[in-house]
Order: structure tokens, then sequence, then C-alpha cells
């Protein structure tokens, strides 16, 4: 036989004598670690810690409420409308000193206002489109901003009107997706981003360092919000995995997680005295999170509301709720009994972010419509 058909004859041999069989790759593992197995088995410990979680439930926060005084009728309406984004207006941020306002745009543009006068004090174009985050620094002497560009820039703010602020930008924080939210900690040095890569960051200004990564979401992260600085150094991110995470920022672990939403989570916020946040989410819920109770205390809510919730933001007492909706509305809850107190009209397109100003004596939102309004 030539020596090549010989080979080819010894391969098949080989071939034919040991098919390779699906039992004995399973003998191999022993029964108890399969994959369904252990999902089964993670299964049991949920509900398990779920079963321990209800025992703690003994009474619901309306019922603890009860006996507490209703809100009368209050007048709140739009005191002043900012004009000048050229598209969605997408994320806005009040400055320390109660009065300015940044805000970012669908159209590439950030602006700096004076909420009292309406006047633009600065105006940055930015190199793409979908700018969807955007804060301003505590000292009110910078900007952070990105989106579309997987980037989160810094802008030094100065006095001077005619400086040119694109050619002092500092690029701090790089994700391999969208940034979809950014904030200060309580120094202009270090900043903590979100991103559609699923992870939450925490960079140095200055050097561009990443200083601690959060990894715990299974999708998009599109919101995050810091912990009021006296209860330490945690936040709490929202997603598209329809869960809210308890992060401590110095060990980069995540030790609450909160999955009750039956939709992404597009807002998140801390209640003022940092024992509980809020969350608002395209299933057209808000809901109240006690941290020390570790559950979901409250759900705001009501049949004809079918639209989604873009935005959520505390008044400065924590009894009212704000909540920016898909229907252009503002629906405002009372938190302890959880009724509605009332419904906002103003805006021509959908509201896609509300923040209550530092001193609590108006909120301000941004809408698709291409403006923001001052409610008080």
């Amino acid at each position: 036989i030539p020596m090549q058909t010989y080979f080819i004859l010894s391969y098949t041999q080989v071939k034919i004598q040991s098919p390779p069989t699906p039992e004995m790759a399973t003998q191999e593992v022993p029964l108890n670690e399969t994959l369904a197995h252990l999902k089964t088995e993670s299964e049991t410990l949920k509900s398990k810690l779920e079963e321990e979680r209800a025992k703690l439930h003994d009474v619901e926060l309306h019922q603890v409420a009860e006996k507490v005084e209703g809100l009368g009728q209050f007048v709140m309406k739009t005191r002043r409308t900012l004009k000048g984004h050229g598209n969605k207006v997408l994320c806005m941020d009040w400055c320390k000193d109660k009065r300015r306002i940044v805000s970012s745009s669908q159209d590439g543009k950030v602006i700096v206002w004076d909420a009292f006068t309406t006047n633009k004090e600065h105006a940055v174009t930015m190199p793409c489109t979908w700018v969807m985050a955007c804060a301003y620094a505590p000292s009110g002497c910078a900007v952070a901003c990105g989106g579309l560009d997987n980037k989160c820039s810094v802008y030094p703010l100065s006095l001077d009107k005619n400086e040119n602020l694109a050619a002092k930008k500092k690029s701090v924080a790089m994700h391999t997706n969208y940034l979809s939210a950014c904030s200060f900690t309580n120094s202009d040095m270090q900043i903590l981003t979100s991103s559609g890569d699923g992870t939450c960051a925490l960079w140095d200004v200055e050097s561009g360092q990443l200083l601690q990564s959060f990894h715990g979401h299974a999708a998009d992260v599109l919101c995050l919000d810091l912990a009021p600085s006296e209860t330490g150094n945690t936040f709490v991110s929202g997603g598209c995995d329809k869960k809210a995470n308890v992060w401590d920022m110095r060990s980069g672990q995540c030790i609450q997680s909160f999955e009750t939403h039956e939709s992404d989570i597009n807002s998140v916020r801390y209640y003022p005295s940092g024992d509980a946040f809020a969350s608002g989410s395209d299933d057209a819920t808000c809901r109240l999170y006690d941290l020390r109770a570790d559950r979901e205390v409250a759900i705001y809510s009501k049949d004809s509301i079918i639209f989604g919730v873009s935005s959520v933001d505390f008044s400065l007492s924590g009894r009212l709720l704000f909540g920016g909706y898909n229907d252009y509305t503002i629906n405002v809850w009372d938190v302890l009994k959880g009724t509605r107190v009332s419904i906002l009209f103003g805006h021509e397109n959908r509201v896609s972010t509300l923040r209550v100003s530092p001193d609590g004596t108006a909120f301000c939102t941004g809408s698709w419509d291409h403006t923001l309004r001052i409610w008080a």
C-alpha cells in the first residue's frame, strides 16, 4: 500500500474506533456541578433570601403614614423657559451656587445658563452628538460631559466670556461604550461615570487615571447617584438589567442589590437622609428602597400612567418625589402616603431630565422639545 493511503486508512480506523460520546463528557463532571444544577441551586438560595427579607416586612409605609397629615393643594408652574438648544435636551445639573445650570443636548452642545436671567454664560460644541451626561463641579469652576464619544471630558470655566473653552478640554474617562451619566464626588478632583459597557468607574480628574471600577450589572448602566456626603462613600446605579445596585466606592464591591422593577431603570436618586433611594423605570413606576430594611418599601404608580419615567428627584425635605415622564408630564408624589399630589403640564415632548435646585426652592426639567423649564 502506498504510504499516503496507509496513513489515511489508519487515520479513518482511529476515527471509527473512538467516536466522541457526549456521555463521556458528562461522566467527567460530578452531577452536582452541572450548569443546570448550579442554576437551580442559585435560584433556591435566592428564594430563601427573599423569604428572610419578607420576615422583616411587618408593615407597609403608607399604613405607618396614615396618621400623618396630608399635603394641601400647592401651585407650581413654569417660572422660566431656557431656549437655545437645537435638539433634544438630554441632561442637566445645577451648580452649588443655586443659580447656574449646565445642560447637554443631542445637537452636541453643552450650555451653561444663568437660570434667573435665562442668559447663556458659556457654550461648548462637543465633537459628537448625543451628549447624554453632564455635571457641574462642586466649586462651580468646571463642567464635565460626555456621551456617544465614550469619554468624559472636563472643561474649566473662566470669567472671560470670550475664552475658547474647547482648547482647555481635558479627557478624563474612557469607556468601551457610551457614557450614560457622570457626577463629581465631593471634590473637583474625582469623577464617577457610568456607561453602556455595563460598568461604573471612578477617575482622577488631574491624571485621568482609573481609581476604581465597578462590575456587577449585566447590561448597560443608565444612571447613578452619590450618597449625601454625611453617609459615607457609597453610590447607587441603575440599568437595563432592571437592577439597582449600591456600591462601596473604596472596595469596588456591590453591597446591596434590588431587582423589583419590570423594565430598565432610567434614574436613581438618594433620599436626602441617605437611608433610602428612589428609582424611575420604563415600567411606568417609581419605587422607594430602604437601605436599612434592605427592601422596596413603596411603589408610586397609577393605572392611568402607562408611560415610562425618565428622571426622578426628591424635594429638599424628602416629602415629595418629582418624576419626569415620557408622556410630557411631571408627576409629583407624596413619598409617605404613596399618592399623587400634582401633575404638571408644559413640555411639548418627553421630559428627559429633572433636578431639584440645591436650596430646594425650584426644580428644573429638560425635554426633547429642545427647552429647559424652571418650576416653582
